[in-house]
């Protein structure tokens, strides 16, 4: 569901929201897709056990014509390793509009997408998702700033406007259970943003419905166990992934730049949940073609049950 740049594919679920205020999706056009993928599976589907839900936090790094590492030349290893993975969602971050676009006719017709351009620039926190296993029912943004509901609004003097979209799907493989989606990537600048900026998720994640499980995906720009913002976001109620993960693939620094990876370097790019949520498995894809990864940012994938 883009967020810019006008309708597209499924142009009733494809209008720009602006303010964090949520948008039900049952009622509109858009909404009788859902009804219909929520009646489809046939009684012997509802019976079965639930498979997995993969959920991946993706800093995309924006597309730029820049050599090396453009976008040209990231495309195709981007769709190779999302190709490969197979998520059911997919919280990225820095996605320019025609960049998005771009991922989602690569994944093919089975994925859409919820997001709107941050202001000042149109990067975007956009939500990919397969609707073969997922169903948006209410979606909305909010800003990082003292005025959540102002698009574009930074006034803790962090770099760039910063935000969260969020998302309550409906799981189609698990009779409708639904579940919350956050999505976010932090200032870069400012440790003085990013402290308010989890302040203020902390206080918004206290306004859903905790009785659904809730996911937070998104680059931090701190490090993991050593960092407020961390202290923050678990002292909210959530649980980190990673270290709540059955068994875990190999350990690296998720930010890498192009070069060398770090074996057991700093994870900056997290997956947290509600308490409740098990993680079988969760890894840090290392995916390249060439030597050519997809992001300066490595994908960071979990393998879950929502309970």
């Amino acid at each position: 569901m883009t967020g810019s740049g006008g309708p597209t594919r499924r142009a009733g679920l494809r209008t720009m929201v602006a303010a964090m205020v949520a948008v039900p999706l049952l009622g509109t056009a858009g909404a009788s897709s859902a009804a219909r993928h929520k009646s489809e599976p046939s009684r012997a589907l509802l019976r079965a056990p639930v498979p997995p839900l993969e959920v991946m936090t993706f800093n995309l790094r924006y597309a730029s014509t820049q050599e090396p590492n453009s976008w040209a030349d990231r495309r195709p290893v981007t769709r190779a390793l999302l190709r490969r993975a197979a998520p059911h969602v997919i919280g990225t971050q820095e996605g320019l509009p025609p960049q998005l676009r771009d991922i989602e006719a690569d994944l093919g017709p089975h994925y859409d997408w919820i997001g709107t351009g941050r202001g000042g620039d149109e990067e975007s926190m956009a939500v990919f998702y397969d609707t073969r296993r997922l169903a948006p029912a209410e979606y909305g943004h909010f800003w990082l700033s003292a005025t959540p509901e102002v698009r574009g609004s930074n006034t803790w003097g962090g770099g760039h406007p910063r935000m969260v979209t969020w998302v309550r799907f409906r799981d189609l493989r698990a009779r409708g259970r639904e579940f919350h989606v956050l999505n976010t990537h932090l200032d870069n600048a400012s440790q003085y943003a990013r402290v308010r900026s989890a302040d203020l998720i902390a206080e918004r994640l206290a306004g859903f419905d905790r009785s659904l499980p809730l996911l937070l995906t998104g680059d931090f720009n701190v490090v993991a166990h050593d960092n407020p913002v961390y202290d923050t976001l678990l002292g909210a109620g959530l649980v980190d992934t990673w270290d709540a993960a059955r068994a875990r693939g190999g350990a690296y620094a998720t930010f890498h730049g192009y070069k060398a990876l770090t074996p057991g370097g700093d994870r900056i790019d997290w997956i947290l949940a509600t308490p409740g949520v098990t993680v079988h498995r969760e890894w840090t894809d290392t995916f390249t073609v060439d030597g050519q990864y997809p992001s300066d940012h490595l994908p960071v994938q979990a393998s879950l049950s929502l309970g």
